[in-house]
């Protein structure tokens, strides 16, 4: 599911279970709900996999004022981007300045006046997706609408320093189109756009996991990195992306290997060790790559190393 599809989460935090009941009536045919009574419980479900996108945050609460949750929302990189919109008793004396200091993007007072609070939410929500949105776009492939070669720089980095750390399997796949020059000259770059495209699915829907992850690496290369991935089972995903653009049947008649598109691959398994550095394990793809084309294309190759 994309961005502009997702279904946006709101977090209600308040200790008074009347005013979270209100609010949920307000919101929870539009948005995804969670609520919480007190700020321990907030900050769990702000750092879980389904943070929300917005906090309806109430200011005095036992134990943790909403001053401070903010605070400690805001220290977080992982729960910084999370818009929070403080609510008050308009008999509470408010200080503004110190809300804003903390991070909130606004206020609501109490007793709620619906309207005026639906869409002072659904301002600060569009806002949060806008932003989500040109996040996004930055790490984008725009032919292909897979992540470019920047993202795929930082997920490399982070694979590598997660399996080093849980001492775990990693393995790159990089891919190359082969003869796509041909195509291009035979077919027009229209077409070739189109073949990319089509390719560039074909790769992202056989990746079957949710950490396997796959970029256009530049021109008709792509790479894929596979988290927790022994060679074996890596060889096997080749197998299955292979067999996809395969299956796509696309007609080219500039190839010397095959009437129709296919590729070359090289895949590359290691085990992380502090004596080991990331590059290793990309130059060990690259040369498995180089091999795969220097026997032939229309192949896969394979290179264990060694990080010790």
């Amino acid at each position: 599911m994309n961005l502009e599809q997702r279904r946006q989460k709101i977090l209600i935090v308040d200790d008074n279970r009347q005013n979270i009941e209100v609010l949920m009536d307000l919101f929870q045919s539009e948005y995804k709900i969670a609520a919480a009574i007190n700020g321990e419980r907030a900050l769990k479900i702000a750092q879980s996999d389904s943070p929300p996108d917005l906090i309806l945050l109430d200011i005095l609460m036992p134990d943790m004022s909403g001053y401070e949750l903010c605070a400690r929302l805001k220290e977080n990189e992982a729960t910084r981007g999370i818009a929070v919109v403080f609510v008050t008793a308009v008999s509470e004396v408010m200080d503004e300045a110190k809300g804003f200091a903390q991070g909130a993007v606004d206020y609501i007072t109490k007793p709620f006046h619906p309207p005026m609070v639906k869409a002072r939410v659904k301002v600060h929500l569009d806002l949060k997706r806008k932003q989500e949105l040109l996040e996004a776009s930055a790490f984008l492939d725009p032919l292909t609408e897979i992540p470019n070669r920047r993202r795929f720089d930082e997920i490399m980095d982070k694979e590598w320093h997660r399996a080093l750390r849980s001492n775990q399997e990693l393995s790159l796949i990089y891919m190359d189109v082969d003869h796509f020059k041909s195509y291009n000259d035979t077919y027009g770059h229209g077409r070739g756009d189109e073949c990319l495209r089509r390719v560039a699915r074909a790769i992202q829907e056989s990746l079957r996991r949710a950490g396997d992850f796959v970029a256009r690496w530049g021109g008709e290369e792509f790479a894929a990195v596979l988290p927790y991935t022994g060679a074996a089972e890596a060889l096997q995903v080749a197998g299955q992306i292979k067999a996809s653009v395969d299956a796509l049947a696309i007609e080219h008649e500039g190839s010397d290997v095959a009437p129709i598109v296919t590729l070359s691959m090289g895949v590359a398994t290691v085990r992380p060790c502090v004596e080991a550095a990331e590059k290793d394990l990309l130059d060990a793809a690259d040369k498995a790559l180089y091999a795969a084309k220097a026997q032939g294309r229309n192949r896969i190759q394979t290179v264990e190393i060694s990080a010790s």
